[in-house]
């Protein structure tokens, strides 16, 4: 029993202190490299990479395959000689027993007609065939591209999923989102976006290191300053500050582009390092983080602003 009650002061040890680095962890830069916030509609799904992350749909066909505006040809059963052979063979049977029962033969066992055995005999090789033809076809799978005019050709399975023909999210669905807002803002420029986002990245780490909010507050929906708030007031009562240095953003670049409800709503996603560590306030010690290894981390920043001309706030962040 003592050794039970052991085990368990240790395992409740171990969560202790793991809570208390999930903690420590929480108060690294603005948002604590956790995801909070809200993406409208797509709150509950994650972010989609950009154009330039996103898997390639290009493809090298293989020389076998015939080109896409052959029509389709429809695929000759396999094992066509053995199931000739045995449905030649279980013909010929079913004939000659057709044949006895007519009174031409002795049958079997001197009776005339089809007797129990000859059925179960018979049954039998018919079943033995419909196995071995339905495992010949399954076991090569192939998937009709349906082409112009009733006109496709055959892939297989592997080359299915190389072609993208699973569906995965590209540019299109991102210019059609882009293109919505330019209606009722066209003088949005992407780039200008972009630097406007590194701006605001700038700003709020700043404000955040200050542990004051009050300058970047119109860059802030009321959900994401009340949670960064939170976050400060409790680094406040700890003593403590969340130092931020050397910051650097490397790219910064659209993933998505929404409207909704008489919103814009659009996501980036940002590469960024920086040298981030927590320090008591009476003493200067360094409590979490390092002075020296600077942090790589990649983040979705989602943005949202009333329909048209009008500024940017920050609405989510999303881990990658």
């Amino acid at each position: 029993m003592q050794r039970y009650l052991r085990l368990f002061a240790l395992l409740a040890a171990l969560s202790v202190v793991g809570m208390t680095v999930t903690a420590g962890d929480a108060d690294a830069r603005a948002g604590g490299g956790r995801s909070m916030g809200s993406r409208g509609s797509r709150s509950y799904s994650r972010p989609v990479a950009p154009p330039s992350q996103a898997p390639s749909r290009q493809y090298a066909p293989s020389p076998t395959q015939q080109p896409y505006q052959q029509p389709f040809q429809q695929p000759r059963p396999a094992g066509g000689f053995f199931r000739s052979m045995l449905g030649g063979m279980a013909g010929g049977f079913l004939g000659g027993m057709l044949f006895r029962s007519l009174g031409f033969g002795g049958g079997y066992g001197g009776g005339g007609g089809i007797g129990l055995f000859e059925i179960l005999l018979l049954a039998g090789i018919g079943y033995l065939i419909y196995r071995f033809v339905t495992r010949k076809r399954s076991s090569e799978p192939y998937y009709q591209d349906s082409g112009r005019n009733g006109q496709g050709n055959v892939i297989q399975m592997n080359e299915y999923q190389n072609q993208g023909y699973g569906g995965t999210q590209g540019p299109s669905e991102l210019e059609e989102g882009l293109s919505y807002i330019r209606q009722m803002d066209p003088g949005f420029d992407e780039q200008r976006f972009n630097d406007n986002v590194m701006d605001i990245f700038f700003k709020i780490q700043g404000a955040w290191m200050n542990r004051d909010l009050s300058s970047v507050n119109g860059l802030l929906t009321e959900e994401m300053r009340g949670i960064f708030q939170r976050d400060i007031d409790d680094l406040k009562s700890q003593g403590r500050v969340n130092r931020l240095e050397n910051i650097a953003v490397r790219t910064v670049e659209v993933s998505e582009a929404w409207q909704e409800e008489g919103k814009d709503f659009i996501t980036a996603l940002i590469y960024a390092n920086l040298l981030d560590y927590t320090t008591e306030d009476a003493t200067g010690a360094v409590v979490a983080g390092s002075k020296t290894d600077p942090v790589k981390f990649e983040e979705y920043w989602t943005f949202t602003r009333p329909v048209g001309n009008n500024p940017w706030r920050l609405a989510a962040i999303n881990q990658k």
